[in-house]
């Protein structure tokens, strides 16, 4: 995404904004919940409730998202519209400030989990949750895998394409969106599925870098509502040198 300097320097001062409007959201909570379909208007809920009813064997699903527009209110958008959704969760450095974040997330109906309970997540996908991730933060190196993502080699999360792949369920790409008037568009889309090969790491590469596409696809269209406050490529530049950036580069621009 390539823009001249005072547009760039526009769109993370609305990023900025915007992260304020987020709390007084989440502070608004009680309210919302008595009425979230007039205040988060859902475009594709037919690809959840489907899979829902169809012969999942009680299986449940993976929903991939970003931090874009208000990811709390997604989150409780699924929730009030009676998806069994489980929001993985960074468990925050202030006991005080996670444990406040984690009971609005409660109240607004979401189960949550952290980035570490790797085994309850299966566990929960087993009994038919939703898992929902958010994918499009930095991880350390051997946590992630380089795909390409605004052009540049970038280390991705493959949490989705692995959880899609070993338990066989669907990942449905899901983002969100501010209207004019406040109110807020939650589109979700068709489920996909992970091939399942002899080259397991292949399958979950061609996954992750479907994932990243769609991500990007999304912050291309509405910009300034990504928290650009994230250092995505920190990795890139403290965990992986120079030349194999390079070499990651040079395959990827023939992709």
């Amino acid at each position: 995404m390539s823009v001249d300097a005072e547009t760039a320097k526009n769109i993370a001062k609305i990023s900025a904004v915007n992260f304020g409007s987020i709390f007084i959201e989440v502070m608004s909570f009680p309210k919302l919940k008595k009425d979230m379909q007039s205040h988060v208007k859902i475009i594709g809920l037919e690809h959840l409730t489907n899979y829902i009813n169809s012969d999942r064997q009680g299986r449940g699903a993976v929903i991939m998202t970003s931090h874009s527009d208000n990811w709390e209110l997604m989150g409780g958008a699924f929730a009030q519209n009676g998806i069994p959704l489980v929001g993985v969760a960074k468990k925050q450095k202030s006991e005080g400030t996670d444990k406040f974040i984690n009971e609005y997330r409660v109240l607004i109906g979401m189960h949550i989990t952290y980035r570490s309970g790797v085994r309850e997540m299966y566990k929960m996908l087993d009994e038919g949750h939703f898992i929902g991730l958010i994918m499009d933060q930095d991880v350390g190196r051997h946590d992630g895998v380089v795909v390409k993502f605004f052009n540049r080699a970038t280390n991705y999360v493959t949490g989705a394409a692995s959880m899609s792949r070993f338990k066989g369920v669907p990942i449905f790409p899901a983002f969100m969106h501010k209207n004019s008037d406040g109110s807020h568009t939650l589109e979700i889309q068709s489920p996909l599925y992970v091939e399942k090969t002899a080259d397991k790491r292949a399958d979950i590469y061609q996954m992750t870098q479907k994932l990243a596409t769609l991500t990007e696809n999304h912050i291309r269209k509405y910009p300034a509502e990504w928290f650009w406050l994230h250092d995505r490529w920190k990795s890139m530049r403290t965990e992986f040198t120079a030349e194999e950036i390079a070499v990651f580069n040079a395959k990827l621009s023939t992709k």
